[in-house]
């Protein structure tokens, strides 16, 4: 699973909060402000998680007309 070159060039800060057998990943696009949450296990391991927050931070940027 990959992030598209539009998204490389952007700042994207990631956060990750332990809640139990869980894991919060937030990422936020700090040109836009534009903020999505996920959330998946532990055990998911944290480059699984980062990626999956960036497919979901990219999916919300096309859909608002930001990236292409």
């Amino acid at each position: 699973m990959n992030v598209s070159d539009a998204l490389k060039r952007r700042e994207i800060i990631i956060e990750f909060h332990p809640i139990g057998q869980l894991v919060k990943v937030t990422a936020m696009d700090t040109a836009t402000l534009t903020e999505i949450s996920i959330q998946g296990p532990k055990s998911a391991g944290e480059e699984t998680l980062r990626l999956n927050a960036l497919k979901r931070l990219e999916y919300v940027l096309k859909k608002k007309e930001i990236i292409s």
